[in-house]
């Protein structure tokens, strides 16, 4: 990745901070919407609602399909961010508290620079990893200290979002270099309209008018803003600074995701968490100064 200039760095990292603050919500949400839907519910409605809102933004816009060589990416995105990570965080939410979830999902950032390292030409350097992994020792410590004292299974469940959530980030991530973030998720969301529209009818809830309001603002949250919105910053982020060194903003998502647990859905939050999140923000700032650089192209 070539140098670039401190406010084009400054920029970068604004964008991906901004999409963290907006996944920083999606916990929350979930929990606010699994009190009056079931998690495969929630995991195709939001999926539908975003993809029907990113097709008709497509269509004002005339936008044309994606190249060929994305749809490989496109789907793939689409198996990690609508399909996997929605379902998983929803399975798990229903028996833990969304802090405690969003302490776990803290390991998010090392899950996504592997997968970085794997599908692009992004290499970290020794000191990019040394801080990927004092800040994910700190957010697992968080979590052994504050979670329910073993591994349970919505604790299984949250990893499994980590798996596919990470894959989606990073294939989402590689795709900003042919086709503009926006539309890297809005295709990845009309893609999967023929099989998250069928599964919404056929998970619909038999008391539907009888729902309150307050799972009706999850679940449009998690549809509009984690689900779509949120990656228009990020994959802008991504853009311009590179996947693994946006990513290790996610270690930030944990503490956004506390504070508003504690609003949202009344959890409480104590000094231990903020100073937890003052040593996790150290490292996301050494982390980010980190040059990441690339592996050398093989000759063919």
């Amino acid at each position: 990745m070539s140098s670039l200039s401190p406010s084009r760095n400054s920029l970068g990292l604004l964008l991906g901070f901004i999409g963290v603050v907006i996944f920083g919500g999606t916990l929350p949400a979930t929990r606010l919407a699994l009190e009056g839907f079931d998690p495969f519910f929630i995991t195709s409605a939001r999926s539908a609602i975003a993809g029907v809102c990113a097709l008709a933004l497509l269509g004002i816009l005339r936008r044309r399909l994606p190249p060929k060589q994305a749809w490989g990416s496109l789907v793939i995105a689409a198996l990690g961010v609508v399909l996997g990570f929605p379902l998983f965080m929803a399975l798990a939410m229903q028996t833990l508290p969304a802090a405690h979830g969003g302490v776990v999902l803290g390991v998010m950032p090392i899950a996504t620079a592997i997968v970085a390292v794997m599908i692009t030409d992004e290499r970290p350097g020794l000191a990019y990893w040394i801080a990927a992994l004092v800040g994910a020792a700190l957010v697992i410590l968080f979590a052994l200290r504050h979670g329910a004292g073993g591994i349970a299974i919505g604790d299984l469940f949250l990893l499994l979002a980590v798996v596919f959530g990470s894959i989606g980030y990073g294939y989402s991530g590689r795709l900003t270099a042919i086709m503009p973030g926006w539309e890297i998720i809005s295709w990845a969301m009309v893609i999967s309209l023929p099989f998250t529209l069928p599964a919404t009818w056929l998970f619909l809830p038999a008391d539907l008018l009888r729902v309150p309001l307050e799972p009706w603002l999850g679940l449009l949250y998690a549809a509009l803003f984690s689900q779509w919105i949120s990656f228009f910053a990020w994959n802008a982020g991504v853009s311009i600074c590179g996947l693994s060194k946006v990513s290790q903003l996610q270690l930030l998502q944990p503490f956004v995701t506390i504070a508003l647990a504690a609003v949202v859905n009344h959890e409480v939050i104590d000094l231990e968490t903020i100073l937890f999140a003052g040593a996790v923000v150290a490292t996301v700032a050494i982390s980010s100064r980190t040059r990441i650089g690339q592996a050398p192209l093989v000759q063919t």
